[in-house]
Order: structure tokens, then sequence, then C-alpha cells
């Protein structure tokens, strides 16, 4: 059955839904402005050190240049195959659906939950940076999500750009297998054009174009020619590796026809087998209108990637296979909460199967509630346009849904299928937030709720001993923006304190634990006594529980009490009270009483043995370790590095890139407030630095003490 309804404007395979992403500063934002100029939808190029940029529309992310939230803009493109050339889908007009992510680590909630919804991605690389830490986080996220990709080497036109460099960088440290299909000619100033690998011609663009419209396709000549007849080998061998048919032509023939190349290229790509690369500078204007072409040609349409397998909420070893079809029962997933100012809270969807109409009611398996769609917008950045309905593997926002979190299904009536949602890292940093008025009071309650809810990254809670309100996020920049944004958007004035550090604890050696609740007021009693024994876990595993009572010690009807406890016990650890993790507990002994003995008993039992417990158990301090990575002219390397030293820092590894010294070390974040100001001072402002959380690590003795203070008083 043709899955196209006949009412849709862009039929399921000349669609695509990709997503643009890389580390902070790779190009992101200002190749995407290029894609809608180039495709038509905007008629003046801004640039992102403007404030100008199409998809960096909020205030914070003009003043900063930087992207803070994934923006999604639709377009379209025509592939115009010149003569003796070889496009997949000439003459054919696609839909384009792009999600421009952040590459800021503070903000990989966006790009987590933007890739879960893709069919396809660019990822962009800065052609003097290479390989950058915040590139591999991304990189392992599309490859969570088994998403198809495009590698995009940007800024050819920079001092040090070397394309080969980067290309072996994306082999070495990424495990990808790699082909060129786009190589640039020349680099720095002398960068010209690009070397097109499959049709063995040269595009040239015109210096006197500044908006890179006009280019000229010629043949290659000299050493151009010798490069792409070895890249066009190396492509074959790659294809023919991974592909069947391409393969069988090749050992018939090694002349396999171009076209047979492409299908098979196209193949091996969606299959995430291959990974074709391109080179060129969106800044300087070149190469991306045939960046464009190999994403139609490449990256997938919503039909060719595997059909979405979800579960039957009350059976989760269920399988639901969710087609991608318009006639199918509809089903989408939320990926995305936005407090809109005009319209109020706008919930972001991708359609896996199905139709969706204003005015049609949805049902969320998780609620196991129905709402009505008031309005239906496709979004083009910060401008919202109605549409009557959407289809299989649109990507939208619907206005009306008042119960829906991030990651929840959306599905019709009584559908009970529940899609993967995204996952999302936890919080690594706080402070504490206050309104400066008592007018303020309900007014931050209920911004923070909402920023909250379009945040999974951004957690509100209230401190029980001093009545704080602490707001948990990403790192300082995070809650500088959230803290911009109550002012500016909730016109909220707050007071904020010194951030606080998400620090936890453990144990280190076996220790057991004895734990008894006995009380006799008159009346029925309480009574319960739970003998533990906890020891290490494994890094990462968290909690484990064993239950090795025999003979009915403790009935089985408390056990569920007794894991109950025993969780609660390590939400307070006895150091601080901050969280335990990776402990795993044997549930050995205990005692009960048939007439006072309940649940609550021996959950109280339960937390009363994990506490004698941990004070037998070697409980340890630790803190989140931040991977710093600094990049800064050689001449500061030494005072860089003798920085990082002071703040408690482990140096990694050194490198040498184009006058550049990347420094790599592991520091505790607690020694990383303020590093943004340090590091520009002492570089004279031509550093940079970047950071992702690592791992936790014992908090050394000397500073065990400073940390309980400062948590108690």
């Amino acid at each position: 059955m043709n899955p196209n309804s006949p009412n849709r404007n862009y039929v399921l395979d000349r669609t695509r839904n990709i997503g643009i992403a890389a580390h902070i500063d790779a190009g992101k934002t200002t190749l995407t402005e290029r894609i809608l100029f180039y495709t038509g939808m905007i008629h003046r190029i801004g640039e992102v050190h403007d404030g100008a940029a199409t998809t960096d529309w909020m205030e914070q992310e003009r003043e900063r240049g930087i992207t803070i939230t994934s923006a999604a803009v639709t377009t379209e493109w025509w592939q115009h195959a010149e003569e003796g050339a070889v496009k997949l889908f000439p003459e054919l007009k696609h839909c384009i659906n792009i999600i421009d992510t952040p590459g800021h680590v503070d903000f990989t909630a966006e790009v987590e939950r933007s890739l879960r919804v893709l069919d396809g991605a660019i990822v962009v690389f800065c052609g003097v940076a290479g390989v950058q830490p915040q590139t591999e986080t991304v990189w392992r996220q599309a490859s969570k999500y088994k998403v198809p990709r495009i590698v995009f080497v940007n800024k050819m036109d920079r001092t040090g750009a070397d394309f080969n460099r980067v290309y072996g960088e994306v082999q070495e440290k990424l495990g990808a297998k790699t082909v060129r299909i786009l190589i640039p000619i020349g680099s720095e100033e002398n960068l010209r054009g690009q070397i097109d690998v499959v049709n063995q011609k040269a595009i040239y663009y015109s210096d006197d174009d500044v908006f890179g419209s006009t280019y000229s396709i010629e043949e290659l000549e000299g050493d151009l020619k010798l490069e792409a007849k070895d890249a066009l080998e190396e492509l074959i061998h790659a294809v023919a590796d991974e592909d069947d048919e391409v393969g069988e032509a090749f050992l018939e023939n090694e002349n396999v026809p171009l076209e047979l190349l492409k299908q098979g290229l196209r193949r091996a790509t969606i299959a995430n087998k291959i990974v074709p690369v391109a080179g060129g500078s969106a800044f300087k204007n070149k190469g991306v209108q045939y960046l464009l072409d190999a994403v139609i040609d490449y990256l997938p349409s919503p039909l060719e990637i595997p059909s979405v397998i979800g579960m039957d909420p009350s059976d989760e070893s269920v399988e639901i296979e969710v087609k991608t079809s318009d006639h199918e029962k509809f089903v989408a997933l939320a990926f995305k909460l936005w407090a809109d100012k005009f319209v109020g809270k706008l919930v972001f969807f991708r359609v896996y199967s199905g139709v969706i109409k204003k005015g049609d009611t949805v049902y969320n398996p998780r609620t196991r509630r129905s709402e009505r769609v008031g309005r239906l917008i496709k979004i083009q950045s910060d401008q919202h346009t109605d549409v009557e309905a959407c289809y299989a593997g649109d990507i939208a926002a619907m206005v009306g849904l008042k119960n829906v979190t991030t990651g929840d299904t959306l599905a019709a009536h009584s559908y009970d299928v529940v899609l993967e949602p995204p996952t999302f890292p936890e919080p690594v940093i706080s402070m504490a937030v206050e309104p400066k008025t008592k007018a303020d009071q309900e007014k931050l309650a209920n911004a923070l709720g909402r920023l909250s809810e379009e945040d999974p990254t951004f957690a509100v809670k209230t401190d029980e001993e001093t009545g704080q309100t602490i707001i948990s996020g990403m790192g300082e920049l995070h809650l500088e923006i959230i803290v911009d944004r109550l002012r500016r958007e909730f016109k909220v004035e707050a007071n904020t304190g010194a951030p606080q550090i998400a620090y936890r604890e453990t144990i280190t050696v076996e220790a057991k634990g004895e734990g008894k609740l006995i009380k006799q007021s008159g009346g029925r009693g309480q009574y319960g006594h739970v003998i533990i024994c906890v020891r290490p876990n494994e890094k990462g595993k968290g909690l484990t529980i064993e239950n090795k009572v025999i003979g009915g010690s403790i009935p089985k009807e408390y056990i569920n009490a007794v894991n109950k406890g025993i969780g609660e016990a390590m939400t307070n650890g006895i150091i601080a009270g901050y969280p335990v993790i990776d402990v795993q507990v044997d549930i050995l002994d205990g005692s009960y009483h048939e007439v006072d003995s309940n649940e609550n008993a021996f959950s109280m039992a339960a937390i009363f043995a994990m506490r004698d417990a941990f004070q037998k158990a070697g409980a340890v301090l630790l803190e989140p370790v931040m991977a710093v990575e600094v990049s800064t002219p050689d001449e500061y390397q030494g005072d860089v590095m003798g920085d990082l030293n002071r703040r408690r820092g482990q140096i990694q590894n050194m490198e040498s890139k184009a006058n550049l010294s990347i420094v790599r070390a592991n520091v505790p974040l607690k020694e990383m407030f303020g590093y943004s100001t340090a590091v520009r001072t002492l570089s004279s402002g031509r550093a940079s630095y970047a950071m992702t959380p690592s791992h936790f690590e014992q908090v050394p003795t000397n500073i065990v003490e400073e940390i309980v203070s400062d948590r108690l008083y």
C-alpha cells in the first residue's frame, strides 16, 4: 500500500529529517544559515557574530553568539544534475526538516532529544581543531540512536585547516569507516572549490559572487585528477566491502557504474556502515550546495529507517511495530516542550505513523488521558505557521496539551503503545535562588515550574533543612541562562547564591548492619527487624539489592517495604547527607511480630540497618570530575598547565595543531568555577576551553571537612 496520504505536500521518500550537530564554534549555525539561503527560505544571510542568524532567535543566543536551544526549520531543495553527472534524485523537490542543535556541553540535552527523533545528521568539524570533546559526545549520541551521518569539515578557509588530518582523526578517534565524497580544492586563503569524487569533476566557486551562488563545473587536471582518482578507488573498495550489489559488480568488473555506486553508498550510509565526508567553508560560501545534494542522495527518508518499536505499557515484554505510513494509527513522540510567550505551551513532536488534524484528541498512554489539540504549528525558528494536519515523518508542534512531559508518547484514542524516550544526564551543579520581593514569590515558583518542564536537565527542589529553593543544571552557563530567562521572559527578579556541587557518597569495604524498630505505647505497636550486608558495587551500577532471607524470618509481604527503606537510606549519606551511589545490598535476616509488624516498621528498620552498615563500611565523599580540553596558542601553554595543576587538575595529554597547544586534563568541578574568566586572562583572550562530565572521584581528605562545613552551615 502507498504509505502517502493524497493530501500531503511532500511524499515520504522526498522528505529528509536531519540535525546539524557538533562541538561549540564548529560552525553549525553558520552552515544552517547558508542552507536556508541557498534553498530560498531566507533572502539575506545573517551572521552569528552579528546576532542575526535565523535559528539563533533567543536574545541570550544573539548576545553570546552561541546556540542555546535547538531550533527547527523546514525548507525545500531541488537537485540539479549537470550534464554527465549522476544524481540519485535529479529535478525533484525535497522537503528538508532541519534542527540546528547547540554545541556547548551545558545544553547537551537539546542534542540528545533532537537526535532521538531525527533520521539523519550532518556532523560538523572545524578544519583546524578537528575532533573535539563535545564532538565525541555528539557522535556517541548519534550512535546510540543509530542515526546515519554525513561529516562536513568546515572552516577550510582558516589558517591551519587540514582536511586530510581531520578526515584521519574521524577514523582514529571516532572509529568511523569514512569515505571522501567532496574534497576541498585548496585551503586557507587559497580555498577555491571542491572535487566531486563520484562524478570526477571540479566545482569552482566564483570569488566575484560574495554569496557563493555562482559556481562552475570543470574537468579535473594534474594533481587534482590523480587525487580524485585515488579517492574514487578508495570509495569503490569501501562500498564494495559493505554492499553486496556493489561488491558483486566490482568482482565482475572493476568499473562499477556510478549510479550503482551511489545507490550502494546510500544503502551503506543508511545502515551506518559508512560515513561520507565533505569539506568546505560555510562562512566563505563554498561547498554548501553540494553538501545539500549529498543529504538528499545519502541520508534516509522516514521510509528507509527501520520501523520504530514500541511496547505495551501494561506488559513491557510485548513489542509493537510502528510502521511509517499515513494509513496506520497515529503515533508520535513529544521530544521537547517550550513556553512560548505568544501561544503558551508548545509541544514539539515527531510523527512516526498516522495523521493528526487540528481539533483531534490525542491519547497519552503514560497518564491514560486524552486531550484535544487546539492548534498544529509548523515551526520556522521563532516563526509559527498554522497547519491543518501533520503526517507521518513530520516534525511540528501542537498547542492545547497540558499533561505532557518530554519523552511522552502521543497516540490515537486508547492505543496503548509507548516509544523509547530520550535519556538525559543528571544535573551536576546547583545554586540557591530566592525572589527579591514577596511579590515575586509566586511568579518565581510558576516560572521555575515551566522552565523545569521544558528542560529535563534543569531541576528544582526545596531544601528541607534551610527552606531554600535550589536549582540544578549542567553547568555555570546553563544556570546563568536560566536566571537570565527568569528576568527577561518571566519578569522575575531573583537573588542567587553560590553554586552548589552535586557530590555523592559511596562505601569502600563490606560491612553488616542491623536495624530494629520497637515501639509499644498502648494498643498496637511497631516492630521491624532487619539485618543486611553492604559492599561496594561496580562503578555506574548504582544500587542493587538481593534477598537472601531464608526460612521466612522476614515475611515476603514485607520485602518490598525493606527495599523501599534501603532506597530511602541511599538518598542521604552519613558524611554530609549527599546521595549514596554504587552499593550492593544483601538482605540477610531479621525477625517479625505477628501483631505489631507492618510495612512502615520494616521500612524504618531497613533505614536504621543501612545507616548502621554505612558507619562501618568506610564511607567516602565523591566529587564530579570534568574532562577539560584547553586550546591555547603555544606561548601560553605553560601558564595554562600551571593553572590547571593549581586547580587539582591531572594533565592527561598534550597535542599540537597549527600553532595551537591542546591541553587535556581531568579537573574537579569544584575548582572550575570562574575558569572562563581565568583562561581569558591567562591567554590575553586567545584561548578557549570545553569541559564535559567525566566521572566521580574520591575527595581528598583535607578538603572533605571544608565541603562538610559548607553543607552544614
